[in-house]
C-alpha cells in the first residue's frame, strides 16, 4: 500500500501519545519531571552518536575528525535563515490553534509539548530515507523500524510534557506523506552525501532538543531546522568539507 509507512509511523505515535498520557497520572510532578530529564539525556545520546558517526572516521589507523566547518556554517546561516522567518514562531502559533480546537485551551505546556515532540520525531534522516523508500519501492521498512522508535519516545514524553507530544503525528503526516508523494522527484537530490551531511546536522539539532529537555529551552531549534536544507545544498558544492 502507499504510503504506509507514514500512517504507522503517524499511528505509532498518536499511539504512544495516550500510553504515556494514561501512564502519566501515575506519576506525581517530581516524578515526571524525572521522567522528562531522563527522555532528555536519551535523546542527547542518541544525537552524540548520530554526530560522531558523522564527524569521526579511521584514518592510517587513528580517530580523526571532521566536517566541523560544514555544522558550523549550516548552523549559523541556518539559524540566521529561521530567525529572520520566524518559523518557531510559526509552529507556536499552529501549536495555540490546536490546543484551541482540541479543546485543550486549559493544559498550560500543551504547545512547547507540541513543538518539542515534533522537532524530536521529524528531525533525523530516517524520516527522510523511509519515505523515499516508501514511495519509490514500496518498502515502508525503515519507517516501521522509526515507529517503534517513535511510539517509545512519545510515550516517555507524553507521560512527562503531556498530551501537546500527541500531536506531533500532524507534522510528521504531512512531512513524511509529502515526501513519499514527491519521492521521484526528490530521489536524485540525495545522494549518499547528501544524506550524510544530513544526518550529521540533524543529529545536531536532536542534540539542541535534548538540552531543552533537560534544562529548559535553550534553544529555539526549529529556526535552525534550515540547517537541514543548506546542508544538503553543501553536497553539492565543488569542495568537499
Amino acid at each position: 500500500m502507499f504510503g504506509l509507512g507514514t500512517i504507522i509511523n503517524s499511528a505509532c505515535i498518536i499511539a504512544g501519545g495516550l500510553v504515556g498520557h494514561f501512564t502519566g497520572k501515575l506519576f506525581d510532578s517530581e516524578k515526571q519531571d524525572s521522567l522528562g530529564k531522563a527522555c532528555g539525556v536519551s535523546v542527547i545520546f542518541i544525537a552524540i552518536a548520530g554526530a560522531m558517526q558523522g564527524m569521526l572516521r579511521i584514518d592510517g589507523g587513528s580517530l580523526a575528525s571532521g566536517r566541523s566547518m560544514l555544522v558550523v556554517l549550516c548552523l549559523a546561516l541556518g539559524t540566521v535563515c529561521g530567525e529572520l522567518f520566524g518559523i518557531e514562531k510559526g509552529f507556536e502559533r499552529f501549536g495555540e490553534w490546536l490546543k484551541v480546537k482540541t479543546g485543550n485551551s486549559g493544559e498550560q505546556g500543551f504547545v512547547n509539548a507540541f513543538v518539542t515532540a515534533s522537532l524530536t520525531v521529524c528531525v533525523g534522516a530516517m524520516a527522510i530515507v523511509g519515505a523515499l523508500q516508501d514511495g519509490l519501492l514500496g518498502d515502508w521498512s525503515t519507517l516501521a523500524i522509526k515507529s517503534v522508535l517513535d511510539f517509545i519516545i512519545i510515550a516517555v514524553m507524553s507521560s512527562s510534557m503531556g498530551k501537546g507530544c500527541a500531536f506531533s503525528a500532524i507534522p510528521v503526516f504531512l512531512f513524511e506523506g509529502g515526501v513519499t508523494l514527491l519521492a521521484r522527484l526528490v530521489a536524485p537530490i540525495m545522494t549518499e552525501l547528501a544524506l550524510s551531511y544530513l544526518s550529521l546536522t540533524g543529529a545536531v539539532l536532536i542534540f539542541c532538543v535534548g538540552v531543552n529537555l533537560v534544562w529548559g529551552k535553550k534553544f529555539r531549534v526549529a529556526n535552525m531546522l534550515p540547517a537541514i536544507v543548506l546542508a544538503v545544498i553543501a553536497a553539492y558544492l565543488p569542495w568537499t568539507f
